[in-house]
């Protein structure tokens, strides 16, 4: 059994080597070409292992991959690290200015998605011979309708979009995770048979209210301390020394009050990165706390899209699932669209969104690590083979199809409307 120092020089040297190759002579972006060489390594390594049963090549990398509980590394770990990371550098003037845009879609076109996909994905099921529960299907749901701040994150780096778009894009994705870990902890609760007072609409609301609220207030607080403690001094390795401290010290103390961890971060790195370079910065302290979050994200972006593709090589599919799975990518599609699209029918709202970005948003809705881990966490049972393929399916299309076509879709949608006004 490799030990955790092994297992990292694994992932890391991988992740470089693989890194490499892509910068070299593949022409995708850097998170996309690693998924999509990791993932067509795992497969050949699949129908080698299948060709071959009785040679187990693959037998000690299999049980490496077996060592990783990816759902803890990402839910526990890479994740307080990546929100922060991303919500430190988004321009908190502009995030403002689209609040009503970024609050609709984080909420309504989450939870609208999340019901919509549900009822399809049941009714696909049904017609492919596949008997799930609706409770199941709407749990799918849940976990599959956030947009992952990772993967679009990663994939706005490679594209040009307007500012207001960018950030009512990131201010979604940053969002909607703690939206949609709480919509899926609820339903989670209704598909396992919880106690009927767990699942009341008073405890619903109460822990729609204290899981996001609470996640909210505490990075505002955390946030704000670090913020304060930054100001008083001028020394930037103490200073990031204070951001790390912060990240950790607030995702730990939202996890043993029960409020939401990601909300948190995400509340605490806005603060810090628009508060922080007005005031509490110097240029230098500026440079090595910013340059130190954006190698973070870097590397743990890589090791990420990196660990999504090599799971295929230890996840077994139900045969029957993998139908399910291919409707599952035109359903989530759709729900995206009618979802983001069904708002700008208020006639208030279609004052602050443009139905001209609905086809782009639609396309935008990639997913990431965290609707693999939420699906990892379902516990065992019939409905969990059809779940996991079904969202590993999602994943791969929206990283690598999504992901490396979105530039067209702006040039052919946004950038043209706006260049043909200009």
């Amino acid at each position: 059994m490799l030990s955790i120092f092994e297992m990292s020089a694994l992932l890391l040297t991988t992740s470089a080597v693989l890194g490499w190759i892509n910068h070299k002579f593949l022409p995708m972006p850097h998170t996309i070409g690693l998924l999509t060489m990791s993932v067509v390594a795992s497969l050949i390594l699949v129908m080698i292992d299948a060709i071959l049963p009785e040679q187990h090549l693959f037998e000690p990398l299999t049980k490496t991959l077996l060592q990783i509980d990816f759902t803890s590394v990402v839910m526990n770990g890479m994740l307080a690290f990546l929100l922060f990371a991303g919500a430190l550098h988004v321009d908190f003037g502009t995030l403002l200015s689209r609040a009503v845009p970024v609050i609709v879609l984080a909420t309504f076109a989450t939870i609208a998605s999340t019901f919509i996909i549900g009822l399809l994905f049941w009714q696909a099921a049904g017609l492919l011979g596949l008997s799930l529960p609706l409770s199941w299907a709407l749990v799918f749901g849940a976990l599959i309708s956030p947009t992952d701040p990772v993967a679009v994150m990663a994939t706005l780096k490679n594209i040009e979009a307007p500012a207001s778009l960018e950030v009512e894009m990131q201010g979604e994705s940053l969002f909607n995770d703690g939206v949609g870990i709480v919509v899926f902890t609820i339903l989670l609760a209704f598909a396992i048979g919880a106690p009927e007072e767990s699942t009341s609409l008073t405890s619903v609301a109460e822990l729609l209210i204290v899981e996001a609220g609470g996640g909210l207030l505490l990075g505002i607080l955390t946030g704000y301390i670090a913020y304060w403690g930054m100001r008083l001094i001028d020394d930037y390795a103490i200073e990031v020394l204070i951001s790390l401290a912060l990240v950790t010290a607030t995702y730990a103390l939202a996890q043993r009050i029960h409020v939401s961890g990601p909300l948190a971060v995400v509340a605490a790195g806005l603060l810090i990165g628009y508060r922080g370079p007005r005031d509490a910065m110097s240029d230098r302290t500026q440079t090595y706390l910013f340059g130190l979050w954006t190698l973070i994200d870097e590397v743990l972006n890589s090791l990420l899209f990196l660990l999504i593709g090599l799971e295929v090589l230890i996840l077994r599919f139900d045969p029957a699932s993998l139908l399910v799975a291919a409707a599952a990518i035109p359903i989530v599609i759709a729900a995206r669209f009618l979802a983001v699209g069904a708002p700008i029918l208020v006639p208030w709202v279609n004052r602050l969104m443009s139905g001209r970005n609905v086809l782009f948003l639609t396309w935008a809705g990639i997913r990431g690590g965290i609707s693999i881990a939420l699906a990892l966490s379902v516990p065992e049972g019939t409905a969990k083979p059809t779940i996991l393929a079904a969202t590993y399916a999602v994943v791969l299309f929206s990283v690598i199809v999504q992901g490396s076509t979105l530039g067209y879709v702006a040039r052919r949608t946004v950038l043209s409307y706006k260049s043909g006004n200009d």
